[in-house]
């Protein structure tokens, strides 16, 4: 795939792992337009050249569609989806204030799984309308999982959940969209520096790289990033999920 020239949609885009992977694709010379909640769009400051954002939540249909709908406005053609949106809140399914909460349970799959689902789809059935290139491709999506969904923690029942729904649909979606000459493939992150690790002490922190095999230490959204480029020009892969965790496999907590 040439990423050039393509149209990229990118969720989670106001900061960490979508943040960095639209930068990554701009430069790339994709333009790109990156998804994020209202406030989290508003707190991000200025997007770099060739990044538009734009607030949709990627669990209702109405503001994903109007993306895409504003992509094909603007005579660009969506080639590329890559879905970073996601929560991590901790609850035990047994904890001291009683039963792990069901709406909080509810709340994260509809976002990790149920929103990466709802993006895929409609991104999809956007690029079924473009002609394919040479090599018979329309469009490649990429989704986020985690290694949580192999080895979640104490605490990470509703986020190892939701992000092994998103490892479950790799193959699956695949085979779906083959027909369309859409790829689909799967990456599991280990410990990322993300915001989400904002709330981390430094020593906690350097705890957490320490627990890594090779490179002993967090992994940087650029290196997401990366991945996201050499999966786009590769174009061989598809169906499967890629671990990026410096050979990390999770203990109990």
């Amino acid at each position: 795939m040439d990423i050039a020239g393509s149209a990229a949609l990118v969720t989670g885009a106001a900061s960490g792992l979508g943040a960095a992977t639209a930068a990554a694709l701009a430069a790339r010379g994709a333009t790109v337009y990156g998804l994020d909640l209202d406030k989290a769009v508003e707190q991000a400051g200025p997007a770099p050249d060739g990044v538009t954002l734009l607030p949709a939540d990627v669990t209702r249909e109405e503001p994903v569609q109007e993306a895409l709908a504003r992509i094909e406005a603007d005579g660009a053609e969506l080639r590329l989806a890559v879905n970073c949106a996601g929560i991590a809140p901790s609850a035990r399914v047994v904890g001291r204030r009683g039963p792990h909460d069901l709406d909080l349970f509810r709340t994260v799959v509809d976002v990790n799984l149920v929103g990466t689902f709802n993006v895929m789809r409609l991104a999809a059935a956007a690029m079924t309308r473009h002609e394919p290139d040479a090599g018979g491709q329309r469009g490649l999506i990429v989704n986020t999982a985690s290694i949580a969904a192999f080895e979640g923690q104490i605490g990470q029942i509703a986020y190892a959940a939701s992000k092994a729904g998103v490892a479950g649909m790799t193959v699956t979606a695949a085979r779906d969209l083959a027909q369309y000459g859409i790829r689909v493939v799967t990456v599991a992150p280990g410990i990322v520096d993300t915001p989400m690790m904002a709330g981390f002490s430094e020593e906690v922190r350097a705890g957490l790289g320490a627990s890594v095999p090779f490179p002993q230490r967090l992994a940087r959204p650029e290196e997401y990033a990366r991945l996201v480029t050499m999966i786009a020009e590769h174009d061989y892969l598809n169906g499967e999920t890629i671990r990026m965790d410096g050979a990390l496999r999770m203990s109990a907590r």
